[in-house]
């Protein structure tokens, strides 16, 4: 079972163009991410640049609508992220509760949807998606 867990760091809504985390922080995350990886349930990670770098494409009324950061409505923003690939709910927990977050860090754990998981009818639609995975990963 696939598991993302989602890295929302308080306050990294209004953080300024550029904003990097102490070196100290990234040094207990990275003990953190090497376990992951020493227990061979690691499938990728990434750290993101903060909203005010970023943009929102959305869609009323079938238009797509840019809008650059920051996001004045946003009250929480993901930070960064890791897939792991491990047995159960319970597990991708443990795991997280392992991070070395801080007291304004939270971590949301999402099962990624399995194509075994939609029914026939969803599974046909999305004939092809298997194959769009592998050539994402070259």
């Amino acid at each position: 079972m696939r598991f993302m867990l989602l890295m929302i760091p308080g306050g990294y809504e209004a953080a300024a163009p550029g904003t990097m985390p102490p070196a100290d922080a990234v040094e207990k995350m990275m003990r953190f991410n090497e376990a992951l990886k020493e227990a061979g349930v690691l499938v990728t990670l990434d750290g993101l640049h903060p909203p005010s770098m970023g943009a929102r494409v959305s869609f009323k009324g079938g238009t797509p609508v840019v809008t650059d950061g920051p996001f004045t409505e946003a009250k929480e923003v993901i930070g960064g992220y890791w897939m792991i690939d491990v047995k159960s709910k319970e597990e991708a927990i443990a795991w997280a509760k392992r991070c070395p977050g801080s007291a304004n860090e939270v971590i949301e754990i999402r099962q990624v949807q399995e194509m075994a998981d939609f029914p026939a009818d969803v599974q046909e639609a999305a004939a092809g998606f298997a194959e769009l995975q592998k050539r994402s990963a070259n």
